[in-house]
């Protein structure tokens, strides 16, 4: 009961002046109770730091040999003068053409398959983001007006979506299709998924493919994600038959999976082009806007028409060495966490209908309890792999005190009294591993969380914030938005590594960190051109 206490805090809202009944022209208050993000490190679970550790033991062990062969070598060598070394090689040894052959074949060998069994590396060519027509802007305003006048909120709906909106984070000028607010009409039908889909994936592969001046017909692996519009054929059949691509390619198309698909789908597209060596990978992320409409009265299933807008992103990937001159990124770790076998974490978002039979998307209390232990997961796997040793050393020490004492660590100070230094936990500085964030931009309240309890700075979290507020909650894509954000601001340079970090229905949590093998220029086709210069002073006023 204490631990589900100290998730809840209270709040006061002044709901104004009571328009009619007995109590008209009296203040009326509410108390609002809310589940805040838990503080995960407080309870990392150390199987998940052992875990991080496997991964970087088991991929550096080879490279942790080599210095002390090396040493060894050197040290041996280093006793011996020119002259002795030379009497020992050419004077005591004794050789013979077999012998020597026959060492040079193992050498060329040995090495060849070192060579041929080391994954390729996987590039990221370049990437496109789908920028809809300016007809389909709306504000905040016009929302709420368009969603009155469609005739399918009561007044209870719409205040309630007008809230939201209000500390959402989302701007004046997100993109939302206009079937969603025709008056009596079902916008979730075949004929408006396909044209929406349609239209933003075919929008972002044609400045993908010009931008990287790639025939449709070289790509050899096609991963598409959509979580709610899911059609037969499906969105990578639709793309294969639009552009006519080859017909061994290699197509998968994933469904149901949320917000972190986009980097489900990069994790996908790397093992493909690995293990068949097809050369090139597209990944395209979206999101039917007009599924995820809800034109009923759960306040649960309300939630997402004020944060999901319109959104696509195409993504050009490659294991071609070749590529790596032209190439801007390179793929350094994927690492996902699922949290489905949990009960309360698999119905967090959840598509159901409700008492009328309207289908809709719910999103229930314990979302932030549940967010907050899947990204405790996450990135304590990924530290290992990415935090310096000085972090990581800081880290470790703290977990396992934690682990060995945790009478001590969880003991509460005395009111007015600091927790002393041995029990509070020590937060690693991930500032030191990445230059650049780009955290899903779910929700204002999301993002605030995710500053507070990862030690971020303002502008650290910049980009996250700017694409919510310019683009609102695309859903997979998002992560996207925000990458050309800051190469439209000139901030990538070469070595800068980039940490994406989304999460979605199931629950899930996936990072992906990507290091920028060259400086990234202003980009001449980005959605943020026409706006760049103002931001972020736009988002404060």
């Amino acid at each position: 009961m204490a631990r589900e206490q100290a998730l809840l805090s209270t709040e006061i809202v002044n709901r104004g002046v009571e328009p009619s009944g007995p109590d008209a022209g009296s203040p009326t208050f509410s108390v609002r109770v809310r589940r805040r993000l838990p503080d995960f490190l407080q309870s990392v679970n150390l199987k998940y730091v052992r875990l991080g550790y496997h991964y970087l033991i088991s991929h550096g062990v080879y490279l942790a040999t080599i210095p002390v062969i090396v040493l060894v070598c050197g040290a041996e060598l280093g006793s011996l003068s020119r002259d002795e070394l030379w009497a020992k090689v050419w004077g005591e040894a004794s050789y013979d053409l077999a012998t020597v052959l026959a060492f040079l074949a193992v050498l060329a060998f040995t090495i060849s398959v070192y060579i041929m069994s080391r994954p390729r590396p996987v590039y990221l060519i370049d990437f496109a983001c789908y920028k809809p027509a300016d007809e389909l802007k709306v504000s905040k305003a016009e929302f709420i007006d368009l969603a009155r006048k469609s005739g399918k909120f009561d007044d209870e709906s719409l205040a309630f979506q007008s809230r939201l909106l209000a500390k959402s984070g989302i701007g004046d000028e997100s993109y939302m299709p206009r079937c969603v607010f025709e008056p009596n009409a079902n916008c979730a039908t075949m004929k408006e998924g396909r044209a929406e889909a349609s239209t933003a994936m075919f929008a972002a592969l044609d400045e993908l493919f010009d931008k990287c001046r790639v025939r449709p017909k070289d790509v050899g692996v096609l991963v598409v994600n959509c979580s709610l519009f899911n059609p037969t054929p499906s969105l990578s059949a639709m793309i294969v038959n639009h552009y006519k691509m080859r017909g061994n390619i290699l197509s998968y198309n994933l469904g149901g999976m949320g917000c972190s698909a986009g980097l489900i789908a990069v994790d996908l597209a790397r093992d493909m082009l690995q293990a068949s060596g097809a050369g090139l990978a597209v990944v395209v992320s979206t999101e039917a806007v007009s599924f995820t409409w809800y034109p009923g009265k759960r306040r649960s299933m309300l939630i997402p028409n004020a944060f999901f807008r319109a959104g696509c992103a195409a993504v050009l990937l490659s294991n071609r060495r070749r590529d790596f001159h032209r190439a801007k990124y390179q793929l350094e770790h994927v690492v996902r966490t699922h949290k489905g076998a949990d009960d309360r974490a698999f119905r967090s978002v959840y598509q159901e209908e409700d008492e009328q039979r309207i289908k809709g998307l719910s999103i229930s209390r314990d979302l932030l309890e549940v967010g907050g232990h899947a990204l405790k997961t996450n990135i304590t796997t990924l530290g290992p792999l990415v935090l310096p040793f000085s972090e990581q050393l800081l880290f470790f020490a703290g977990v396992l005190f934690r682990h060995l004492f945790p009478s001590k660590a969880s003991s509460t100070p005395p009111p007015g009294e600091e927790a002393s230094a041995a029990a509070a936990p020590y937060i690693p500085d991930f500032k030191r591993a990445f230059e650049h964030f780009c955290m899903h931009a779910a929700s204002r309240d999301v993002l605030e969380h995710l500053q507070a309890n990862l030690g971020l700075r303002d502008a650290d979290l910049e980009a996250s914030r700017a694409a919510l507020h310019r683009f609102g909650n695309t859903s997979s894509s998002s992560i996207w938005y925000e990458l050309a954000y800051l190469e439209a601001k000139g901030r990538v340079r070469r070595g800068d590594r980039v940490w994406q970090l989304a999460f979605g229905s199931g629950f899930k949590c996936n990072s992906a960190v990507w290091r920028a093998v060259r400086r990234v220029r202003r980009p001449a086709r980005s959605p943020w051109l026409d706006c760049i210069d103002q931001y972020p002073a736009r988002m404060d006023a």
